[in-house]
This record gives structure tokens, sequence and C-alpha cells, in this order.
């Protein structure tokens, strides 16, 4: 598993300013880079090439990257709010994370710069003839990576903020939350089933003085500190809403020489859940779009429909084989299996609810749950099973005619109901 820095890392790197701030950095270096490679042109190049025309084409370049950036900015603004509007706020920073909106942000910046930097070391004459060659070649490169993020940019506005585009980000992030727990249940430990027999009697809690949710577990960290006498039992798994009266951990079999704090700083606390460590994150949102679609307000039949689909191909994930035997990294770590009856919970239970009156709904879901209960995923078939009498419960109760009913009962007796 990731370790808390390269997991802070990570969430670093996908900050806007940070690619902004590489990108003007490589483009000073660019814009000066002029001055190294100046003893290496010849004397007669600039008179073949006409090199002096480089002072407008920045001067054109720095005043259409600055207008073209702040543009870019009110968009991007624009589409966080219709995402925030639309979708709903957990999906904001998905699209705050998108990549090609932070490379073509830092592409305008960077050129912007570049023709800055430029424009003053031509006014303060330290270029040269021959430096205003390597200047003109840098900048006509430049020009032609501009048009291109400009192309891209285009193309990728009409989709940028939209509820489909959205979701789908929503999707990729919990499939990949899946699939990353499906293939290391235990966080690359091993399985606490049974706290009350495992944990020993004289196992020490360990508490955290935040409230809020745990975003990351360092589990390299947590198992260099139980060595090889000591056992660490995790109790709070990323996703778990936490406060001081609650243990993150219990540890046994070494000394409380400042451990407990050690123990303690493996965990993440933040304000906000994370897609990283954190599958039932993805689900939930994925389940909030489609509890807003079904809002008398919005009434999109359409996105609840897709969303539902969407869902049962994150739930697939767990039905994916594995190949060979699963590696335990951290044998002195236990950690909580992530309970496949919440994660149903968390699926159905919403859209069910908000969805009863609706029989395209109550057959869609259904029909997901049939699929679901035929992958053979552990657990699948029964939490499929009572999902759906609880939904065809609801649908039951909310359905006022008789054909709609039985149409729903059709759909719900392709699930079976096992004891």
């Amino acid at each position: 598993m990731t370790s808390r820095f390269l997991w802070r890392l990570r969430q670093l790197t996908r900050r806007i300013w940070f690619r902004a701030t590489l990108f003007s950095l490589a483009a000073v270096a660019t814009a000066l880079v002029a001055l190294v490679v100046t003893p290496y042109i010849p004397n007669d190049l600039p008179t073949q090439i006409g090199a002096n025309a480089v002072d407008n084409i920045l001067g054109i370049i720095a005043s259409s990257m600055l207008t073209v950036t702040t543009f870019s900015l009110s968009t991007m603004v624009g589409a966080y709010s219709a995402a925030t509007s639309n979708v709903t706020p957990r999906a904001t920073k998905l699209v705050m994370e998108d990549t090609t909106t932070q490379n073509v942000l830092a592409t305008f910046i960077g050129s912007f710069l570049f023709s800055l930097v430029g424009i003053v070391a031509l006014s303060t004459g330290i270029y040269g003839e021959s430096g205003r060659v390597v200047l003109f070649g840098v900048t006509i490169l430049v020009i032609v990576f501009i048009v291109v993020t400009l192309l891209r940019w285009i193309d990728h506005l009409s989709r940028l903020g939209r509820v489909t585009e959205t979701t789908q980000r929503v999707e990729e992030a919990a499939i990949a939350s899946m699939r990353e727990r499906h293939r290391s249940p235990f966080l690359g430990g091993r399985e606490l089933a049974d706290p009350a027999s495992q944990i020993p009697a004289d196992a020490r809690s360990v508490s955290v003085p935040e409230i809020g949710y745990v975003q990351h577990i360092d589990m390299a960290d947590l198992s260099e500190l139980a060595g090889e006498a000591g056992k660490i039992f995790v109790r709070a798994v990323p996703g778990d809403f936490i406060d001081p009266t609650r243990p993150v951990a219990e540890f046994s079999g070494f000394g409380d020489d400042g451990i407990a704090d050690r123990i303690r700083a493996c965990f993440t606390i933040g304000d906000i859940r994370s897609y990283d460590q954190d599958p039932r994150f993805g689900v939930s949102v994925l389940t909030e779009i489609a509890s807003r679609a079904l809002s008398p307000a919005t009434n999109d039949l359409g996105t609840v429909i897709d969303v539902i689909g969407r869902t049962v191909r994150v739930l697939a994930v767990r039905a994916e084989p594995i190949e060979g035997e699963r590696e335990i990294e951290h044998p002195n770590v236990f950690v909580p299996r992530l309970d496949v009856a919440d994660l149903f919970d968390d699926l159905y239970i919403p859209i069910a609810r908000d969805g009863a009156t609706l029989v395209e709904i109550g057959v869609r879901l259904q029909k997901s749950l049939a699929t679901l209960a035929r992958l053979g995923a552990d657990g699948f078939a029964a939490q499929a099973a009572r999902h759906s009498r609880q939904a065809l419960e609801r649908f039951e109760n909310g359905l006022t005619i008789e054909a709609d009913k039985a149409t729903v009962r059709r759909a719900a007796e392709r699930v079976g109901h096992p004891d």
C-alpha cells in the first residue's frame, strides 16, 4: 500500500498550482536557454531568417495568453459550479483534478511567462543577434505547442463539467479504489475477522484527538512499528468517521514508550472522505448523483439508469479473478474486511427509497441485482436477494397501478430469494 509520504505527494501533484508551477519554471528556463546556446550559432544566420521579428511575436503571445488564461479560468470555475449544482459537491474534487484542464492552464501560464521573460531579456540586450535566433526557434515551437493545446482545450470544453463526464470520473475513481481493495482486501495485512477473539485482553487502544474521516493509513509504518513480536489491530479503516472516544487501533506485545503517538501518526484524518483507499465513498457519490437526479426539480431518469449501470460495474470488480495468492506484506497488522453488505446498502437503499414511485427505476434495480447475483462474488447472491426483497416492498408501497407492481415483481423473480 502507498506510504503516507507518497500518498501526500500524490495529493500534491493533483493540485492545479503544482503543474502550473512546473510549466512556468520550464518556460522561464526555456526563454533563458538562448544565453547558453548563443556561442554555437553561426554569425550569418540571424540575417538569413530575420530573427528580429521575435519581438513582435513575443508581444502577441504575451497579450493573447493572458486573455486566454483569464477566459479558461472563468470557464473552469463555471464547470466546477455546474458539477456542484447538477451532479454533487463530492464529485467536484475529481473535476478539479482533471489533468487535461491542468495541463491547458499550465501551458497558457507558462507561455505567458516565457514571452514575458523573453521580452525583458530582449529589452536589456543580453541576447545579441545570435541569441535572437535561438529565441526565435524556441518561440516557433511554443506557438505550435499552444495551437495543439488550444485544439485539445476546445474539444475538452464540450465535456467539462457535464453530468455524464463527471459521473464517468466518479466511476473511474471508484473502480480504481475498489480494484486496489479487492487485490489487497486487508491493505496488505492480515484479516481482523473477530475482534473479540483475536485482540488480546491486555491490548491497549489508540485514539486521535481529531473528529473527522480516516483518509489514509500508512500500513508500512504500522508494520515497522509492530516489528516481529508486536501486533497492531486496525479498528478504523479509510472512510470511517472517528472521534476521540473511538479507537483507531489497538496494540499488544510491546511496550508503550511513545508507541501510541507513533501509531496515531500513521492515520491521516480529514474533514472529507478520500477516494483512494475508500471504495465505499465512490459508490456513495454515485448514489448521490442518482438521488439528485430523482428529485422533482431535476427528474432525470436517464441519469439514474446510467448510474445504476455504473455502480454494477464498480461492484463487479469484486468478482474479478486474482492471479496467484494474495501477498501478506504486513503480517503483524490486522485489518477488518470491507463488508459487502455495506456496499449494497450504500447503493440500493437510497435509490430504492427515492425512486419507489417510478416503475422504470424498480425494474432497473431488480435487473442490476440479478446481474450481481449471477457474478458469483462472495456474498453477492445473499445481498442481492436481500435488497431485491427490500426494494420490491418499497415499490409495492410506492407504485399506484397494479400493472406497474406486477412488472417490478416479474423483474424481482429473476433475482431469486434464497434464505
